[in-house]
């Protein structure tokens, strides 16, 4: 019999399909044993931005690494020695207290590293082979010490979570000030913006998610894209150094920002010492003993090595961090050891919808953070993420320590994940975030701290939360680049609240023809630091002799030097009118007086604009650029370095990387990098961005294929750029 046309028309396919299915395991295993480089493609489009196309995982990372060693060199090498606890070896003694705290993260990466999933490991594994890869290429531009040997372990080791130790330090502070040791001054301002607008507010009728993260130009926010075929397509930032940290972008489906919160996330607790035995404490009716940990890290000492050993404490409760008068102190901190924190990220970038990333949220290993989120569905959601512990005696705080004696007095599980602040698909269709805590998300939707545990921050809402809410908090339908034009507000929100006192008060003072001229340059002031505008530098320095007194390094106390300063102090009832007015007018006019003289001693003038003050210097760019602190009620955040040559003030943190994205099909994007893909000055991309950024522009982002074609400059395999 012969086989009919339709006989072969079914047949043939099953045939097909059975051999491949045989065959597939053997292609799988020869893709495996090709080296990485060559199952991996980076692409790099306008301004430098790497789109690294991997055949899996382990490939596409290896990209990734190459290309942050590419751009960044020593830097991502450093990290990598440091996570190990080596640097005292290769650069002496004063590195040793980075080392003990890195050995100990160390052994936890090494200790857990079997229970991440394959997929975390391909990536770690890959990471340092593609930095040991590009090591090997490149020998000239590294020490002769620098060894490409580095390891998924330490690459793992990277992102082990531990204590905060800055909490310890302010503990053992408010210990030292009861001994009459003086306090330093406080850590400066650090933080984020970020927005989500619902379709019912965008002229395309797609949601927009923008994020904005405002920390020191050496937080290293690389931009980038890494793209599997149906396993990840991610754009967004991909930190210098690490594979995944605190990352924040988009896919086909989602995007989110992330902003600090600053949760309450630790007790320390006062055990009492065993009067029998030093080393052991009291605890549920047993005398039980601290475990002592010994550690040895070497040093460079001079043409050889010198060795110190340090002991530490611990306890099943956490870490011991003092010990004396008859206590022992130890911390008990939410995420202490986690592991998880990049497998978390990992699947938030593979997730397809709010279900599927909200479930990657609920694994807890990302302890902190909110998170501002949109999606192609049309979804908007906030997430004030803390994994807090739920607490049976009321918190400590940060400088206090709770007597504990049993397991009842210590805290042993966070609290639920339903019970965490979150807003959904709010009334007026917008999500803001600008470091506050979660209660004036949207003020129609306002969330009431009784409905939360004590150990939940209070409400308080800063000057640049309530610029960011004067700007969203309406009814207009904006498209994206009308939305990064709102981002880009040079207000200083403070001006709006104290200028009219602070000109009341200096015209009732009798000033003299100067001052007079001065505080007429204020009344005209539009209240902007845009670089042309000219009164700001002059109210800036005002205020902060207002706020400071004669001694600008007192700053001890500025929190307080703050609420005392204004004549109504930011209020609940009236969240987002107050702060406002001056408390001390006759004050008041006595510092615009020193002002206005201070400014013409420093600046040559004081109508002086911003832009002629204020600089972004990078290389051979110098420009202009307006703005200013988030604590004077800026949006546009940026803060300054005081060149010590002509006294000018230089861009160094704030806004720096800021992406807005719009959720059609395909998503269309904007952003910017102020620093550039690369930190190495004879790169084409060191500055490349830099006056764009400082003129407030955004430039368009290639995320589909069609689009890197259209920007593409260069495409290699790493090591084979030639």
């Amino acid at each position: 019999m012969v086989p009919s046309r339709t006989m072969y028309r079914h047949v043939l396919p099953v045939v097909w399909l059975l051999g491949a299915l045989l065959l597939r395991p053997a292609v799988e295993a020869a893709a495996q044993t090709r080296p990485l480089a060559e199952r991996v493609e980076i692409r790099r489009t306008s301004y430098g931005v790497p789109h690294i196309l991997g055949e899996d995982l382990a490939s596409a990372f290896f990209g990734l690494a190459y290309c942050h060693a590419e751009d960044y060199g020593e830097r991502v090498v450093m990290g990598l020695v440091r996570a190990r606890g080596e640097l005292a070896r290769h650069f002496g003694p004063d590195s040793l207290d980075s080392d003990f705290r890195s050995r100990r993260s160390y052994a936890r990466a090494v200790e857990t590293y079997h229970l991440l999933d394959q997929d975390m490991r391909d990536v770690f594994e890959a990471y340092a082979a593609g930095v040991n890869h590009y090591v090997l290429l490149h020998r000239e531009e590294f020490a002769d010490w620098v060894r490409p040997s580095f390891t998924g372990h330490d690459v793992a080791a990277r992102w082990i979570l531990g204590v905060r130790w800055g909490n310890v330090r302010r503990f053992l502070m408010r210990l030292a000030e009861e001994e009459d040791t003086a306090l330093t001054a406080p850590e400066p301002e650090a933080g984020s913006n970020a927005w989500a607008f619902a379709p019912s507010r965008t002229k395309s009728r797609k949601a927009i998610l923008v994020r904005n993260p405002h920390l020191s130009w050496e937080a290293g926010y690389y931009e980038a894209q890494v793209t599997v075929p149906g396993t990840i397509n991610f754009y967004g930032d991909f930190r210098v150094g690490y594979p995944l940290f605190y990352n924040g972008g988009f896919n086909e489906d989602l995007g989110w920002a992330t902003t600090n919160n600053s949760p309450d996330l630790d007790e320390i607790y006062a055990l009492d010492v065993d009067p029998m035995r030093p080393d052991h404490y009291l605890f549920d009716g047993s005398s039980v003993p601290l475990h002592r940990e010994t550690v040895t890290v070497e040093f460079k000492n001079g043409a050889g090595l010198g060795r110190e050993t340090r002991e530490f404490f611990h306890t099943p409760l956490g870490p011991v961090v003092h010990r004396g008068g008859g206590k022992i102190y130890v911390m008990r901190a939410a995420g202490d050891g986690e592991y998880r924190v990049a497998q978390q990220f990992l699947r938030m970038m593979r997730a397809r919808d709010l279900e599927e990333w909200t479930e990657a949220a609920r694994m807890r290993a990302h302890i902190g953070s909110n998170f501002t989120y949109a999606d192609r569905e049309g979804n908007i959601f906030y997430l004030w993420n803390a994994t807090i512990p739920e607490l049976p005696h009321e918190s400590g705080g940060d400088t206090l320590a709770v007597p504990a004696q049993r397991s009842s007095d210590v805290w042993t599980q966070p609290v639920d994940f339903e019970v965490l602040p979150h807003v959904h698909n709010p009334r007026g269709g917008y999500i803001q975030n600008a470091n506050d805590p979660f209660h004036y998300t949207n003020l129609n939707a306002v969330l009431d701290s009784a409905d939360f545990p004590a150990n939940f921050p209070s409400p308080t809402l800063g000057l640049r939360s309530q610029h960011s809410l004067e700007l969203v908090h309406n009814r207009r339908r904006l498209s994206l680049e009308e939305i990064v034009e709102l981002k880009h507000s040079m207000r200083m929100l403070l001006a709006d609240r104290v200028k009219d006192d602070l000109i009341a008060a200096v015209r009732a003072s009798n000033p003299d023809s100067l001052v007079t001229a001065a505080i007429d340059l204020i009344e005209a002031w539009d209240n902007t630091v845009a670089p042309e505008s000219r009164g700001g530098v002059l109210f800036v320095l005002w205020f902060e002799r207002y706020l400071l007194g004669e001694d600008p390094e007192r700053i001890g106390n500025l929190r307080d030097a703050w609420r005392d300063a204004f004549r109504h102090a930011w209020s609940p009832e009236e969240p987002t009118t107050t702060p406002r007015g001056l408390s001390d007018p006759e004050r008041a006019a006595e510092a615009f007086a020193w002002a206005a003289m201070e400014a013409e001693a420093r600046f040559g003038s004081w109508d002086v604009a911003w832009g002629e003050v204020h600089r972004l210097r990078m290389g051979d760019v110098d420009v202009p650029i307006g703005g200013c602190p988030g604590q004077l009620g800026c949006f546009r955040v940026l803060s300054f370095d005081e060149d010590e040559e002509d006294g000018k003030r230089i861009a160094a943190g704030g806004d720096g990387w800021v992406f807005a994205v719009e959720f059609g099909d395909p998503p269309r994007a904007l952003s910017i990098l102020a620093y550039g893909q690369s930190s190495k000055e004879d790169s084409p991309h060191f500055n490349d961005q830099a006056e764009m950024f400082a003129q407030g522009r955004l430039k368009p982002v290639a995320f589909t294929e069609e689009e890197i074609a259209a920007q593409l400059i260069r495409r290699y395999h790493p090591g084979m750029e030639e």
